[in-house]
């Protein structure tokens, strides 16, 4: 289905589906914002793409913008491209984390079917990227994903992290230096009730690290419990 489609619409339709994991329906100032483009080129691009047989968007004016159902099948597509890139970068040739997002994202549009399945063979068909994302099964159904943040966690609970928002990459070199990375277990020791900071441990490290409520949001965890979380 995506033979015909554009570079830039195929940016559009990923840029909807990424606004739109937390909330029903993105507005064209967001969209315009998330993909750097003006307002007005904004709204001509989405009213094509929800008039187009068949529509991939629907679009409501003064309502915001979301996937249809052959929409979200490209965006899946789209993703599931992208991801399986990074974790080819980042495990066959050794990108870091920080790095293989940017990379992905040009070339993601230029990768053929066949091309995606053998990186998935060879990856030995993953189920999440280098930050955790889930990674579109081949039917494009999703890996369940934890709803749990680290901002949730409190003194003496422990979390395996799970995933890590990508789009900062000075923000992963920095959690990297920590250990905060997928797979990882972390015990919190101390919360603060006036600016939110979680101070937490991280297993076979012996220092604590403090992190703010920006950062604990981005950080998607599973909670453990005490006898299956030993560090």
């Amino acid at each position: 289905m995506r033979d015909h489609l554009s570079q830039s619409i195929e940016d559009y339709i990923k840029g909807v589906y990424e606004l739109t994991r937390s909330q029903p329906r993105a507005s064209t100032t967001q969209l315009a914002e998330f993909l750097e483009v003006t307002p007005a080129s904004i709204t001509g691009m989405i009213q094509k793409l929800a008039e187009t047989e068949p529509p991939l968007l629907d679009y409501k004016k003064h309502r915001g913008v979301k996937l249809s159902a052959d929409g979200k099948r490209v965006a899946l597509e789209i993703v599931r491209h992208h991801r399986l890139i990074e974790m080819f970068l980042h495990q066959i040739l050794g990108f870091p984390w920080d790095e293989v997002h940017e990379e992905a994202d040009r070339l993601e549009h230029v990768i053929s079917e066949k091309f995606e399945q053998r990186i998935a063979e060879a990856l030995g068909h993953p189920l999440h990227d280098p930050h955790g994302d889930p990674i579109p099964r081949q039917d494009l159904s999703l890996p369940h994903t934890s709803p749990a943040r680290l901002a949730e966690l409190r003194p003496s609970h422990r979390a395996r992290i799970m995933r890590v928002r990508d789009d900062d990459p000075e923000l992963l070199r920095y959690l990297s230096e920590k250990d905060i990375v997928p797979g990882k277990k972390v015990l919190a020791l101390e919360y603060s009730e006036f600016d939110s900071n979680l101070t937490v441990k991280v297993e076979g490290r012996n220092d604590q690290v403090v992190l703010g409520p920006n950062i604990t949001a981005l950080i998607h965890i599973e909670k453990l419990s005490e006898s299956n979380s030993e560090n």
